[in-house]
Parts: structure tokens; sequence; C-alpha cells
């Protein structure tokens, strides 16, 4: 006789206290990790959803915040971009920073975040939590920056789409190796940087105009316009932010201005974010995902999560795993084309 117990409807999937397994890859880890709790079933979600965007041939837009390349996911992001996994980038001003002053051949270094920063001061060390650089050697990635900015032709503003897109290729001559900004110029794939001077590039090339007369200009609304055309023109986008933050906000408002442009709202079908920050405060950065469906941002029936955790955790074991899982997908993923120039022309598949 089976003995019928209150609140069965939801007693119905146990979970399975993982158990070492030596000859398990991430992918195999991931999958275990769909039957525990937490933040370890929500990662195990992520993947799921991500692969399912790329299965589904959805448009794949991804926005990073926080130090992520200084921390060292600088080469996870140029893999994505790439191998396509995703099909548009949103970053930090800080961050494509960082990525290019890696590509100039300079380093981050292994610190202590106890570390004495009147020390660190005295020996011009900039100290980012646990990790450290020379800020001589960004002092010269500054002027690096605004030699650039002061080549380019200053009779018309420059998205930062276009600008990010002409970096690339200047970097590219002089790259050993490929980091987010070579990867996305030779793989056509644009990066958007909204609050592009709240970064070193703004001191670059604020500090350029000063000492040299440089008139460069950036027009960051006709990034709202290109984003706006790329989702217009989707069949269905897909949102993974690792952080949340101005890149974040960009991301999810090209809906919103798609929205205004065709007077139908779709909202965006899947959604994945790795957040720390909590919505409690009224931050968007780590807000769920339900409060952007008010805003016609999330479609009624997205698939999403929210996986509260480090993004130095999340991000090498989402990424490792769809470099083992995703190639079946894009075998017959359809990549949009993408014709950089001041607009951006889109062909969609």
């Amino acid at each position: 006789m089976i003995r019928r117990i209150k609140g069965a409807k939801y007693l119905v999937k146990p979970t399975d206290p993982l158990q070492i397994d030596r000859d398990r890859s991430v992918p195999g880890l991931l999958d275990k990790m769909e039957k525990i709790s937490f933040q370890g079933r929500n990662l195990a979600l992520a993947h799921q959803i991500w692969l399912q965007m790329l299965q589904e041939n959805a448009v794949v837009m991804m926005g990073i915040g926080g130090a992520l390349v200084p921390a060292g996911m600088r080469r996870l992001v140029a893999y994505l971009i790439k191998n396509r996994c995703i099909d548009v980038l949103v970053a930090t001003g800080a961050n494509i920073f960082h990525d290019l002053h890696e590509t100039l051949g300079r380093h981050h270094y292994i610190g202590d975040a106890k570390a004495n920063d009147a020390d660190l001061l005295e020996e011009k060390v900039d100290r980012i939590y646990d990790t450290f650089a020379s800020e001589e050697e960004f002092r010269e990635a500054y002027e690096w920056i605004g030699g650039f900015a002061a080549q380019l032709d200053n009779t018309h503003a420059y998205s930062t789409r276009e600008f990010m897109h002409l970096l690339g290729r200047e970097l590219s001559e002089i790259a050993t190796e490929d980091g987010i900004l070579t990867s996305a110029f030779k793989s056509r794939v644009p990066i958007f940087c909204p609050a592009v001077t709240d970064s070193a590039f703004g001191v670059a090339i604020g500090i350029s105009r000063i000492e040299k007369k440089n008139q460069f200009q950036f027009d960051v609304i006709q990034d709202v316009v290109d984003m706006a055309q790329i989702v217009s023109k989707s069949r269905s986008t897909g949102v993974i932010y690792f952080a949340g933050g101005v890149a974040k906000s960009f991301v999810q408002q090209s809906e919103t201005a798609a929205a205004m442009l065709h007077n139908t709202v779709r909202g965006h079908k899947f959604a994945v974010q790795v957040v720390t920050d909590s919505g409690d405060y009224g931050g968007y950065s780590g807000a769920d995902f339900d409060q952007a469906q008010s805003f016609g941002r999330l479609a009624k029936n997205a698939r999403s999560v929210t996986v509260r955790c480090d993004a130095t955790i999340a991000m090498p074991m989402l990424v490792t795993s769809l470099s083992q899982t995703a190639s079946k997908a894009m075998r017959t993923r359809k990549r949009i084309q993408f014709n950089f120039g001041k607009d951006l022309n889109i062909s969609m598949p």
C-alpha cells in the first residue's frame, strides 16, 4: 500500500547528492548539478538555457560588467566571440580598456586584498581587490588611446560600436594573441560600450582634447539606434549577463527602443544572468527577470534563470561546458551578417 503524504504534488523529484566521478567532464558535472539545489542547480539551468539559445538560432547578446578582464576572463570572452556563442557584446569601458592593456603586451598580476594601499600608491601600483597592475603602464595605454582617437576623421561623431571595431582593427596589426577587441574585429561581432566616458577611454580622450586639441566625439545615441535595429530585425533574442550595471541596462532597454520603433513588444525569449547584487534596494543590477516583464523587456513565456554567484566561478564552468556541448548546435546555427561603417547594416539569416 502506497502511503500518501501531504504536499505530494510538490515532492516529486528528489535531490541527488553529488559524488566524485573522476571521469566526469564539466558538462557532466553540470548535468549532475541539475539534481541538486540552490545556485548549483541554477548554474546547470543557465547552461541549458544558453545551449537552447544557440539551438534555436536566437540572436544572443551578452553584457559584461565588473572587473572580469583583469580577473582573468579575457580568453573566455574571446572564445565566445570567435566561436559565435554570442552575436553582440556590450561591455563596460573598464573591461575593454583592460583587454587593450593586455593586447599591448602588458599584464595584470596576482596581488593581495589586504595589501597596504598607501604603499601601493607610493609604488604606482593600482589594486582591483586582489589583482595588481602598473599605473605607469596604464598611463602609457591612455596615451596610446588618445593618439589613436586623434588619427580618426573628426568630421563626424563615432558610435562606440564603430570606434571599438576600428580599435580592434588597429590592435590586430600588433596583437600576438587575440583578445576581445581583436576577436570581435575578425569575427565581425559588434561591441557596444554605452558608458565609455566612465572609464579610461573617457580620461584618455579627454586628456588628448586638452593637450592636443583633439576634437574626437562619441555619438552614443547611434548605439541606441543600432541596438534597436538589431532587436527589431531578430526573430528571437536571448540575453546573458555577467554582473549587472550599465551593460545589462543597455541591452534590456533595446527591447523598449525596438518596440517604440515598431509598436510591438516581444521581449527577450531567453535570459541568463550571473550576479551578486540584490534587487531588494531598487537597484537594477541584481533585479530578477520577473521585473523586466513589466517593461516589456522579457517575453511572458521566456525561459530565464538568475544565478547568484561570482562570475569568475560561473563563467569558466559555463564556457568550458559550451565548448563541449554546443558543437552540434553551432553546425546549424546561422550567423547574422554585420556590415560595419558609420551606420550598422544588418542582414539576418
